[in-house]
């Protein structure tokens, strides 16, 4: 069943909290409940004080135990958010949710366990039962998803960082070889066209050199000539000289 989403309001600690530090906190915040729920089930027959004084003080690490869970499931979740698809993010999200949920009823543990001391009637004790029971299997449904979380989706797994990192940049330079590939390609078709504009431009001068008549091809070809000689300058003949006639006598 989906529970309705719920958020707290951000609370400052005057502390840092380490990374990796919700798997270590986990394994008290699921021991501790089903030691609880035992003692409560043997002191149901026994009716000893001792007993419930020490499942009182279990109570108390318990929430003292949700509230760290809390704390250090928010900084390890910020920590592998961006690293996560879009499904494990969803999965993420519904963990957190059911997490607040359990942090919250841990404290309605305790304050059910203290009426059930201070009062001898039995409905406290049976409410406090009920909703140590169903805080049991809560606890035991968010260890389920917690260790989907890092066996299915790699939750704060280093090694599946670095793959993922190693992946990326290796798409990095993928997607820039396919722009270059691209650009190479536009080139190549930009000289073919260039290529094939040329040739048809010669072809069809020779197309039309080929069509042209004999005679027209002569005459121009005539002209050509005749414009590139140069006319030649024949310096004039000088005129013949008249030999003076001599008398004899």
């Amino acid at each position: 069943m989906q529970l309705p989403a719920i958020s707290l309001p951000k609370i400052e600690l005057p502390f840092d909290i380490p990374v990796l530090w919700h798997p270590v906190v986990d394994h008290f915040i699921i021991a501790l409940p089903v030691v609880i729920l035992l003692l409560e089930l043997v002191n149901l027959v026994m009716r000893k004080k001792a007993i419930s004084g020490m499942s009182f003080f279990l109570i108390l690490f318990t929430v003292l135990a949700a509230v760290s869970a809390y704390f250090t499931g928010l900084v390890d979740g910020s920590e592998a958010y961006p690293t996560l698809n879009d499904a494990a993010k969803e999965a993420l999200a519904a963990h957190k949710n059911l997490g607040t949920y359990l942090m919250l009823t841990s404290w309605l543990v305790l304050l059910f366990k203290l009426l059930s001391m201070l009062t001898d009637k039995s409905i406290i004790r049976v409410i406090y039962i009920l909703i140590l029971i169903a805080f049991v299997a809560g606890i035991f449904e968010q260890g389920d998803e917690g260790g989907e979380l890092v066996y299915k989706h790699g939750l704060n797994v280093e090694q599946v960082k670095v793959l993922d990192d190693e992946l990326f940049d290796a798409q990095e330079e993928l997607d820039e070889t396919k722009e270059e590939l691209e650009e190479i390609k536009a080139s190549a078709e930009a000289e073919k066209e260039e290529a094939i504009e040329t040739n048809s431009t010669q072809s069809e001068a020779k197309t039309a050199v080929e069509g042209a008549p004999v005679e027209i091809i002569t005459e121009s070809v005539r002209i050509e000539v005749k414009e590139e000689a140069e006319p030649l300058q024949v310096e004039g003949m000088p005129e013949e000289m008249v030999q003076p006639e001599i008398s004899t006598h």
